[in-house]
């Protein structure tokens, strides 16, 4: 068995990814949240019940753990409940990230952030695609609580990282979470799926963003690198895609879905361009890096 990970967040649509990629490369893994419970498909990780909320539940679960590395999904990702639920959102989205870092920092140990594409939007990105050394501009609560989450964590632990991911697709194990399983559900429930055809994202596969945050995670990188799927597609064409590879002919895809836009939605707060792109991946050297240089 070898070093010890920490994947808070465990049992979420990515967390499970993480904790099953690092015990494929051979780590050993604690799986940390509120319902410890994974799929059964992710192997052998060790659960613990952590309620990020609860005073000293953090200190207490890294003093237990002692973790070579510590890799961090927990946030609260829904902008609606970002923008109803302002402080908990910063308590979930920047306290804990630095509280995790000052830890990290004090035993020397290594912390990964997971953060978003959503730290962007408010400017259309240069030459189409965000750069790490693009300065962060918002336009949710989730976006700002994100980019000050990122601040933070660095500012506690300068050789720490935080990986900014695009949307995922991807196996959710059964449980209806992502771009692929939750469309797929409400196609099945008979439902006919809004998608945006002028958001523009680079998704990438839950899998492999699993993989490459693990690679971080044992890697000699610090700061902020981007994790971006190779082609910039929007929601409706991603939704297209999705239902093409389960199975559904051109024409009938196009009548599962609605083709839409933000403002008919009334969706002021989402972004229309948060592509990623990337100039750190060849520090992982990595022949199945998935993202666009």
């Amino acid at each position: 068995m070898g070093p010890r990970i920490l994947v808070l967040g465990g049992s979420g649509f990515l967390g499970a990814h993480v904790a099953r990629a690092a015990l494929e490369q051979g780590f050993e893994v604690v799986a940390a949240s509120r319902d410890p419970k994974l799929p059964p498909q992710v192997g052998a990780a060790r659960t613990r019940a952590f309620d990020a909320l609860a005073d000293g539940s953090l200190e207490r679960l890294l003093e237990d753990e002692r973790p070579h590395a510590v890799i961090v999904c927990t946030a609260l990702p829904s902008i609606a409940d970002c923008e109803r639920y302002p402080v908990l959102a910063r308590t979930l989205n920047a306290d804990l990230p630095a509280r995790v870092a000052r830890w990290t920092a004090a035993k020397g140990a290594r912390a990964v952030l997971v953060s978003t594409d959503l730290v962007f939007g408010a400017t259309p990105p240069r030459a189409g695609r965000f750069l790490e050394d693009d300065p962060p501009a918002p336009v949710s609560e989730y976006g700002r609580t994100k980019a000050g989450g990122e601040a933070r964590f660095l500012e506690a632990d300068p050789r720490a990282v935080v990986a900014r991911l695009p949307l995922l697709f991807g196996d959710s194990f059964g449980r209806g979470t992502g771009a692929t399983d939750a469309l797929l559900d409400a196609v099945r429930r008979g439902e006919r799926p809004s998608l945006f055809t002028d958001e523009w994202r680079t998704p990438l596969d839950v899998a492999e963003a699993g993989r490459a945050l693990v690679r971080l995670a044992d890697a000699g990188v610090h700061g902020i690198v981007h994790l971006p799927g190779k082609e910039r597609l929007s929601r409706h064409e991603l939704g297209l895609r999705v239902l093409a590879a389960a199975g559904h002919a051109p024409e009938e895809a196009l009548a599962l879905v609605r083709a839409t836009t933000r403002a008919e939605a009334g969706l002021g707060s989402r972004p229309a361009d948060v592509c990623l792109g990337t100039l750190r991946a060849h520090e992982l050297a990595e022949d199945r890096w998935n993202a666009a240089g």
